[in-house]
This record gives structure tokens, C-alpha cells and sequence, in this order.
């Protein structure tokens, strides 16, 4: 039923003028690397996906509620091809490192203090 969600997700975003770049999860969650037009918030977004991709689950007899909330980060240009690769292999990622221990991960990544230089 998977591929069949992620394509049907990506449908979504089509029709909503957006894109999805990637998609893929495991039975807990979904993970989607989205490309978002200036003028749709991912808080507006996200939602659109939810309630569409959810009430296709239930016309295709499946018993499925999405969480009520949801994490985002931002991707650089430079990062996007690690990312698909991270997205497209969620099932294999899983099998190492549960779906909370990632999160903390991510989090702990994105506290880290940014390095930057500014040139006047």
C-alpha cells in the first residue's frame, strides 16, 4: 500500500502547486522532502496532505489517522541528494535506529551552535 500512498501524496502536492521530491517511511510515519512555492506555508501544507492522504486510506478500507503534529527542517541545495537517499531508504534506516532515538538525533543536530561568517 505504500508506493501507492507516496505516489497519491505526490498527487496531492501536484494539485496544490507544490512538489514532493521525495517520499518514504515506514508503518509509524512518513518522511516527504517537499518543495514548497513562496506563497503556501508548510503549516498550510502539511495539513493538505494529512486530511486528503487520510481520507484516501479509509476509501481504500484501511483504519489510518494521521498524528496530530509533525516535524519540518529545512534542506540547503547541497543536501537535497542525501536526503532523497535518507527518504527513499526508510524501511533499511529502521532497522537500526528506532524512529525516536532519530528524532532526538535531529533535534540535538539542529541545537548545535551555527559557525558562520559575515563579510562587509
Amino acid at each position: 500500500m505504500q508506493p501507492k500512498l507516496w505516489a497519491y501524496m505526490a498527487g496531492i502536492a501536484r494539485n496544490h502547486d507544490f512538489m514532493v521530491l521525495a517520499n518514504g517511511g515506514i508503518e509509524d510515519h512518513v518522511h516527504l522532502l517537499v518543495q514548497l512555492p513562496p506563497v503556501l506555508s508548510l503549516a498550510k501544507a502539511v495539513p493538505l496532505l494529512k486530511a486528503n492522504s487520510s481520507s484516501w486510506m479509509s476509501e481504500h478500507g484501511m483504519n489510518f489517522a494521521w498524528q496530530e503534529g509533525y516535524g519540518a527542517f529545512s534542506v540547503s541545495a547541497s543536501n537535497m541528494a542525501t536526503v532523497k537517499r535518507y527518504t527513499a531508504n526508510q524501511e533499511r534506516h529502521h532497522r537500526r535506529r528506532t524512529f525516536e532515538d532519530e528524532i532526538y538525533r535531529v533535534v540535538e543536530k539542529t541545537q548545535r551552535p551555527i559557525r558562520s561568517q559575515i563579510c562587509v
